[in-house]
Order: C-alpha cells, then structure tokens, then sequence
C-alpha cells in the first residue's frame, strides 16, 4: 500500500520527512534498541537532516547505510556520500556505513557490503528521477533483475556505474520512505502512484510505503 501526503514545497517535506525519521528512530530504539536507516541520494534528503537537528533522535542508537553511490574517488561532489557526512548534524549517528566503491574488486566489495546489512531495514529512503528510477535502479540495466543479492553494480548510467540496494532488501524493510519534488516528477510520480511496473519504480512491493511530495510533483 501507498500513502502519500501532498505538501506545499521542498521546504515542508523536508520537515515532514524529518517528523517521520525522528518518530521511526524512536519506536525502532524502543522496540528492539537500534535504528537501521538506508538514504538514497538527492537534494531533499540532505534538508532533511539538517531539520532532524531540532528533533529528538536517538543518535547513539542509529545506524545509516546507503541505499546507492556513484563509483567515483572519495570526496568527489558526484559522491552521495560526500553530501551525507555533510549534512548530518554534530555528534550524529553511532555507525555509518558508505558503500565500499573506490575497491578495486566492486563485486567482492558489494557482496561485502550485503553481508553487513540488517537482515531487515527499519527504513529506507527512497528518491525518484524523472525517468522513474529509483536508487540505482535504472531503466534498462539488468540490475533489475537481480533478485539473488541483495547489493549489485549497474553499467554506466550518467556517467558513473553505481552500486546500489536491489528490490528484495528494499521490499523487506519496515518501511519504505518516498521523498518527491519538483513538476518534472508528475509523470513518474504518477505512475509509481499507480505501480506501474514499466518503470523501475514501480516495481517496489514492500507493504509499506510512504510517499512525500510537493505539490508541483502531486500536479
């Protein structure tokens, strides 16, 4: 199932977005005393944390993986990462996790990173592009059928191969988190809305999703 709330900017579902990963933090710490938290790249996210600062997040006991990353040297502005270690607040989360793309040997270094995954995710962010990828799963590539591995690379795609989450994890976690803005996302928004499997988007199936977008991406 898919809820969506509409809100009026970028600026309010970030702040939306920060409620919802503060309050999940909480109930996860409660629940079984760890947050597992996987982000997708993007603009919105990275506001996001920076209104998580006036939250209440029980940091010490949160743990961030990435959803995707670019293969690109440490550092490089094209690097979600760069964005993340950026924007998370001072004294932020107790573990970090960055996808291991600058090894030379990216398929042991992807079934490393598998092997460090929660078996299940207390939540994992999601973006959605234009072309209605989602992580880095991308239109075309065969990393939309690995359904074996829970971590696979993609051939170039902009510019970069990527390493990213595959569909089982995703489909596995408590809950799915969809951030969206911006009007050139009303078409994919729309079908992703409708699950729409011919884009890649729309190929997710976990039970629980929330989707978060502005009202120029609502149309």
């Amino acid at each position: 199932m898919i809820d969506v709330e509409v809100l009026a900017d970028a600026d309010a579902v970030a702040s939306r977005a920060a409620e919802e990963v503060a309050a999940r933090a909480r109930d996860a710490v409660a629940d079984h005393r760890r947050f597992t938290f996987a982000v997708s790249g993007g603009n919105t996210p990275w506001a996001m944390f920076s209104e998580l600062r006036s939250h209440d997040v029980p940091w010490d006991r949160t743990a961030i993986f990435q959803v995707d990353e670019r293969v690109a040297p440490a550092g490089d502005q094209d690097r979600n990462l760069t964005h993340l270690t950026g924007s998370l607040p001072p004294g932020g989360p107790a573990e970090i996790h960055p996808m291991p793309v600058e090894d030379a040997d990216l398929d042991a270094a992807a079934g490393r990173y598998s092997r460090s995954l929660p078996e299940r995710f207390d939540l994992i962010h999601l973006g959605l592009g234009p072309d209605g990828h989602t992580a880095s799963l991308v239109p075309g590539d065969d990393v939309l059928g690995v359904t074996d591995r829970d971590v696979a690379l993609t051939e170039p795609y902009a510019g970069h191969r990527r390493m990213t989450l595959t569909y089982p994890v995703i489909d596995r976690a408590q809950r799915v988190l969809w951030l969206v803005t911006g009007e050139e996302k009303v078409d994919a928004l729309a079908r992703l809305r409708t699950g729409d499997v011919s884009i890649p988007a729309g190929r997710v199936r976990n039970p629980d999703q929330l989707v978060i977008c502005d009202r120029a991406a609502a149309g």
